[in-house]
């Protein structure tokens, strides 16, 4: 081999495999800093774009599981309400029974009516129960609330607003006990019993469908995961094999500077 001064192809060599092995080693400091396969949009473009879509569709989901779950506290608290109304309804159901003994008298009648005419006031108040400022029931049961099932947007349920009023109407015609027909108290009775039934098929739906979005959520992490997230174990192999090359370019890059030097000792 020639012995030449101007070029020293032996240190460009080193110097080349130094550089391409400093950056290897760089890469695999950047991806174990950050915990990320994709430090930088150049090490996958491709990879880092469905990336992003997933990590949107995660915060969607999550949020639509959100959503939901405000949807199901609504209906328990629809719920709730029905159930304190049907026990108000009960109580006045007794109160008519009891009112139509022969054997009590007048102030034991008026008694009755005090107690039934308070309960009818509490009933009331029920229908006016809301759920952060959105009302539990509507006249005629027309109000319903959107609720939406999938991150996409693509599935959806309504909620109904119960009509706890057409119950309520019924039995403000009976006045007191004296004038109460059991039949219309049952029958109110009867109609709460299929609201809280409707609540409850509502309630179960919004349940699996709240159990769907929290498994749809880990599928779509760990799918996020295995593009973006670095395998610890595989990169701390990569920095080894990189820290190695790097030092023992540096020191090759050292002995072919040296080599130069072989040039003067001819000259002298």
């Amino acid at each position: 081999m020639a012995v030449v001064i101007n070029t020293n192809t032996s240190a460009s060599f080193a110097s080349l495999n130094l550089s391409k092995s400093s950056d290897l080693l760089q890469k695999s400091l950047a991806r174990l800093s950050s915990g990320s396969r994709i430090a930088n949009p150049a090490d996958d473009a491709g990879g880092l774009a469905v990336s992003m879509k997933l990590t949107a569709a995660i915060k969607r989901t999550d949020d639509t599981a959100i959503n939901v779950s405000n949807a199901l506290s609504f209906l328990q608290t629809q719920a709730g309400s029905l159930k304190s109304a049907a026990s108000v309804l009960d109580r006045m159901s007794e109160l008519a029974t009891l009112g139509g003994d022969v054997t009590k008298s007048s102030s034991d009648i008026a008694n009755y009516s005090t107690e039934f005419t308070n309960l009818f006031t509490e009933l009331g108040k029920l229908t006016a129960d809301a759920f952060n400022g959105i009302s539990l029931f509507s006249a005629g049961g027309a109000g319903s609330l959107t609720v939406y099932l999938a991150q996409d947007g693509t599935q959806q349920m309504n909620i109904h607003q119960a009509d706890l009023f057409t119950a309520y109407s019924a039995v403000s015609t009976l006045g007191d006990v004296t004038g109460a027909a059991i039949s219309t108290v049952t029958s109110s009775i009867q109609q709460l019993a299929t609201l809280m039934s409707t609540n409850g098929a509502q309630a179960s739906r919004l349940q699996f469908a709240l159990d769907s979005l929290n498994v749809n959520k880990v599928n779509l992490e760990s799918a996020n995961s295995r593009i973006y997230d670095v395998d610890v174990a595989a990169e701390t192999t990569k920095l080894a094999r990189a820290n190695i090359l790097v030092q023992s370019g540096a020191s090759m890059l050292t002995q072919a500077n040296a080599a130069s030097q072989i040039a003067l000792k001819l000259l002298q």
